[in-house]
């Protein structure tokens, strides 16, 4: 761990100025009609695509999302927009408005109705298990505080973990939550690591970073990523994408059509993941 954080700190404290760069997390979904678990009180939407019908289950536990995605739906939002993202194994992304017009081999993935959505992180009871529903967003470097599309989203598929992948993942995850602390911090410190860098105070300089890198490990012992027992069912049984949990906003699940996502998940693409011949939700519908 500390090989890590000293890794880490080394590159940040290297950067003289705030760096951005855009990156949107999506991912995808398979077969079976039915996820496993099936939970009480969902809204059910219908979303009524050319290659079948899939019907998704909304949480109340994540109220923001649930109530936005109702409204984009009772206005039509969702009828006759591309999935225009689909990765083998991963994910099939959809919702953006500007696909409805989009001409072949358009790139898309930047259309939305000009807000975004809060996160809320329920976590762990629902995570990236296949069939999920989450939501897309930007990267970290520009959205920090994770915020949602206001309605692109994307169905989970991923793929089976064996016992020993899952390990490996929870330390590829537990170094993604020490790098992500490490950065808040230097973040907050950016002025500082400015002026100790225009001073040339290299002693100050590797205080600060000693001090950063204690104040991270102390915060990331106390809440260790470790995923639940049903994460662990569930990804080495029906699969998931478990580096994205607590990442993205998950307000949903697919409760029929899981065949249909498979025959999406499985059609011919572009080098930007689009297919190559469109697949749209032909209609959006609040069945309950």
């Amino acid at each position: 761990m500390k090989n890590a954080i000293w890794m880490i700190a080394s590159v940040i404290m290297l950067i003289t100025a705030c760096s951005s760069g855009t990156d949107a997390g999506q991912q995808k979904v398979t077969e079976t009609k039915k996820t496993n678990v099936i939970i009480p009180e969902m809204t059910k939407v219908e979303l009524k695509t050319s290659l079948g019908d899939i019907v998704v289950g909304l949480y109340k536990e994540t109220p923001k999302h649930h109530d936005n995605f109702v409204k984009l739906v009772k206005e039509g939002y969702y009828n006759g927009v591309l999935f225009h993202r689909v990765i083998n194994d991963f994910m099939i992304q959809t919702g953006d408005g500007n696909s409805k017009t989009a001409k072949p081999g358009q790139m898309l993935g930047t259309g939305d109705p000009g807000y975004t959505v809060e996160a809320e992180f329920v976590y762990p009871k629902f995570f990236h298990k296949r069939g999920a529903l989450a939501a897309a967003r930007t990267a970290d470097q520009v959205n920090p505080e994770r915020r949602s599309s206001g309605s692109q989203f994307y169905i989970v598929t991923g793929k089976v973990y064996n016992e020993q992948q899952i390990m490996q993942m929870e330390h590829q995850m537990n170094q993604m939550n020490l790098q992500s602390i490490f950065q808040a911090k230097a973040a907050a410190n950016q002025k500082e690591i400015m002026r100790l860098r225009m001073a040339r105070d290299t002693a100050g300089t590797e205080a600060l970073r000693q001090r950063l890198i204690a104040e991270t490990e102390a915060e990331a012992a106390k809440n260790p990523v470790k995923l639940t027992e049903e994460q662990r069912a569930a990804y080495t049984t029906v699969g998931g994408t478990p580096h994205l949990d607590n990442q993205y906003t998950v307000f949903g699940e697919v409760l029929e059509g899981m065949d249909v996502v498979a025959k999406i998940e499985g059609v011919a693409t572009d080098r930007n993941d689009r297919p190559t011949e469109d697949i749209k939700i032909i209609s959006a519908t609040v069945i309950e």
